[in-house]
């Protein structure tokens, strides 16, 4: 394979510049990846579908990961609040699921990708992101520890969130997942 193995596994395009924002920074950082078709669902046995993630990365050492980005605006919302991290009921049994089929060498992991669109950040300037004219802060917590303080923050549009506190305290920066 040419330059250094990173393939999409399907030939598409994406239109979410926080995932096309990721995948550039897979790509500078020469991190192999595979890049899933999120649109496709999966039929399950009970009628419902399966939500796919968006990236796998797969390491011979060390964890390999399951990644379903979460884009985010930081500050965000109309009243500018930071640290922004809720999910989907689908985003959260989905990305369980995978991790499950995948087995114990796979972990999901929840990365959001945060647009920077002020002057704080999630993270240190030096570890932002530049992507077409845009910096990003890419911060990510595994499925199991988001699940384990989770509480229901719309029950009308089936959203998650945990207390921003321990969020804070668990999510930690993209990078740090690549030394595991």
């Amino acid at each position: 394979m040419s330059d250094i193995g990173v393939r999409s596994l399907f030939a598409m395009q994406r239109w979410n510049h926080y995932e096309k924002a990721f995948e550039a920074y897979l790509k500078e950082r020469k991190i192999p990846f595979l890049a899933m078709a999120e649109r496709y669902r999966n039929p399950l046995d009970d009628g419902s579908t399966l939500k796919n993630f968006d990236f796998v990365i797969s390491r011979s050492v060390g964890t390999s990961w399951l990644i379903d980005i979460k884009g985010r605006k930081f500050p965000g919302g109309t009243h500018g609040g930071y640290w922004k991290h809720w999910a989907t009921r689908d985003d959260l049994v989905g990305l369980r699921h995978w991790e499950n089929m995948f087995g114990e060498h796979f972990t999901g992991l929840l990365v959001f990708a945060y647009l920077i669109c002020g002057d704080k950040s999630p993270l240190p300037a030096d570890q932002l992101f530049e992507y077409r004219q845009h910096l990003y802060g890419f911060v990510g917590i595994s499925i199991a520890d988001y699940l384990s303080e989770i509480r229901v923050l719309s029950p009308k549009w089936h959203t998650f969130a945990m207390p921003t506190k321990r969020f804070r305290q668990l999510a930690k920066p993209f990078e740090d997942f690549m030394n595991r």
